[in-house]
């Protein structure tokens, strides 16, 4: 199988601070590869090398079929500004030149009522909100998505829903995901492969051989005794 995304000798820098350095790995079609390690690893800096949204050295190769979305943890856009669910996904639309009906059905798809729509952006909940930027990012039809921390400010709840939601996407639309998570038990139900960002050496593989408690303690630098539940 030709992978749809092929990383070599990926390597980030700011001035004199490197992030990432020399990485390596791939992603076939259809994959659920889960983004983990601790907080400064380069987690979000890797899927925004991956856009091509900040510079590196080495390569990142996408297939030529590949279309791209992208759910960020957070927007800049100020909260408290009169925007609306339909005017963000609107203004999308716009710009790929999509018809309407594109907005009504990933809104549909997403489970965003026709009064979320019309609601302001700012007191959306955690979750809604989230769904918002889901539906933003399948505009356009992609075949891969990125998502960082999609859960990070949902309570459990919520958390359920937008993993339940993404896993039933994957499965209906053939997607790719690569997910930034925290939530060791998603990653280890759902994740085919675990590329693993620390301070040392990088690891990457299917979750059963990454996510040990002797790999987690040495990715985390925590006890051994805390993610005694994430093994076999």
């Amino acid at each position: 199988m030709t992978p749809i995304l092929s990383v070599r000798d990926l390597t980030i820098s700011f001035g004199n601070r490197t992030i990432i350095q020399h990485l390596n790995f791939a992603v076939d079609p259809g994959d659920n590869l889960a983004i983990i390690g601790p907080n400064g690893a380069g987690k979000t800096v890797l899927l925004r090398a991956l856009l091509n949204l900040l510079p590196y050295e080495g390569a990142i190769q996408w297939a030529p079929d590949a279309k791209l979305g992208y759910v960020p943890q957070k927007i800049a856009a100020d909260r408290r500004l009169p925007l609306y669910v339909n005017d963000l996904l609107a203004a999308k639309a716009r710009l790929l030149k999509l018809p309407a009906q594109d907005v009504r059905l990933v809104a549909d798809r997403v489970g965003l009522t026709p009064e979320l729509l019309e609601t302001s952006v700012g007191i959306l909940s955690g979750g809604e909100f989230q769904k918002a930027l889901i539906a933003f990012a399948l505009l356009g039809d992609p075949n891969v998505l990125l998502f960082d921390e999609p859960t990070a400010s949902l309570d459990e709840l919520a958390e359920e829903h937008i993993y339940e939601l993404l896993r039933d996407l994957q499965r209906e639309r053939h997607l790719t995901l690569l997910l930034v998570s925290h939530d060791l038990s998603v990653v280890y139900q759902s994740a085919t492969k675990v590329l693993c960002l620390s301070k040392g050496k990088p690891c990457f593989g299917p979750p059963r051989e990454i996510l040990t408690p002797e790999t987690l303690e040495a990715v985390y630098s925590a006890p051994l005794k805390f993610y005694k539940h994430y093994g076999h």
